[in-house]
């Protein structure tokens, strides 16, 4: 593995509006610019070291649903996955190639969107204590990791740090408007069905997946990523059993050799071997490799 991650970006010129976890945020005037880096975080902590390559999935992957849900869900993208760069980025090419998407200015809500397909997480967690996820009552006797009998929709605040916070459906009505929380929890299980039923035909289980929507000219459209695993619980369908946790394409290596160490669990993070950084780029290329039946 001998390329090297990007851990941070400026672009001279081009005012960075915002930098999160993964992606820094540039504004381009009536426009924005996404990129999404290499960094990786772990129990709420940026690693010191990324994945390399890892930007790059997440913002093709997102490419690959957008492609494949426009024409019924609209989205923020306002380029596609290889349409030219503006001439104003003309010279960033290098470093924005593959890992960059132009968007429009959407108003995000102030929620999240998560749907849950099968009982894994804190979702089981709260199940074995209640009998319930995210207040919602479940069949009894179900097994870590089974298949719901439907798919849920179980909203969550947004935490800059930290973890988001599960609400209750009527509490993000309240936060949103009624008619707004509706169309994102009908949008939210339509798009979920649609992806999970397609990742089936690709040896991929997508157990849960956490959406984000915004307002745009009134209208309600996805934005950020979508459907990554990053967003996304993605099990391997051929190793898949419920009654146990589950082999995972995400940073499941990472939380396991972190796991490993006394650490707090609180920065700063220590950095990875270069052995959990390579398996954890071939999970995320893989991932990419079973969705999209191509390589990057």
């Amino acid at each position: 593995m001998s390329e090297a991650p990007l851990l941070s970006l400026d672009l001279p010129g081009i005012r960075k509006v915002k930098s999160g976890k993964v992606r820094e945020v540039f504004d381009l005037g009536d426009r924005l610019l996404f990129v999404a880096t290499d960094r990786i975080s772990a129990f709420d902590c940026v690693m010191p070291n990324g994945i390399p390559r890892k930007g790059e999935v997440l913002t093709q992957i997102s490419h690959f649903w957008f492609d494949r849900s426009e024409g019924w869900l609209p989205n923020h993208r306002l380029a596609r996955a290889n349409d030219p760069l503006p001439e104003v980025l003309k010279p960033f090419e290098a470093q924005l190639a593959k890992r960059s998407m132009i968007v429009c200015k959407a108003s995000p809500l102030p929620i999240e969107c998560v749907v849950r397909g099968y009982l894994a997480g804190s979702g089981w967690k709260e199940y074995r204590q209640r009998g319930t996820v995210c207040g919602i009552p479940l069949p009894a006797g179900l097994q870590e990791s089974q298949e719901l009998p439907e798919p849920i929709f179980t909203p969550a605040t947004k935490a800059e740090t930290g973890h988001d916070e599960n609400i209750p459906f009527e509490q993000a009505a309240a936060m949103t408007g009624s008619g707004i929380a509706e169309q994102a929890r009908e949008l939210s299980l339509r798009l979920y069905r649609f992806a999970r039923d397609y990742a089936r035909t690709r040896g991929i289980v997508i157990a849960d997946t956490k959406f984000e929507f915004g307002l745009y000219e009134g209208k309600l459209v996805l934005i950020d990523e979508v459907l990554t695993p990053d967003s996304s619980r993605f099990w391997p369908a051929d190793q898949y059993a419920p009654g146990r946790s589950q082999p995972s394409y995400d940073k499941q290596f990472v939380r396991d050799y972190l796991e490993t160490l006394t650490w707090s669990k609180t920065p700063p993070a220590p950095a990875l071997p270069p052995e959990v950084v390579e398996r954890t780029q071939a999970k995320y290329l893989e991932a990419y490799a079973r969705l999209t039946g191509s390589t990057l």
